[in-house]
């Protein structure tokens, strides 16, 4: 990989990592509402769990496994 496919990279993992927390902060708001859509909450989180993958493959293609 090079330092410029290594940047866009990081980019993108910097850009998916902020949108986990905005939406983590939904849902919490959400979740301390008198009343909740949860379908709402439930397609949020489901978005947020797609996310955390896509941040953990971008992290595995940042820094690959050494073998020792």
């Amino acid at each position: 990989m090079d330092e410029q496919d290594g940047n866009g990279l990081q980019s993108s993992l910097t850009t998916l990592k902020l949108e986990h927390r905005q939406i983590d902060e939904e849902i919490r708001q959400l979740l301390e509402a008198v009343e909740s859509d949860q379908l709402k909450i439930s397609r949020m989180k489901k978005k947020k769990l797609t996310l955390k993958d896509e941040i953990r493959q971008l992290e595995d293609r940042l820094m690959p496994d050494i073998i020792a």
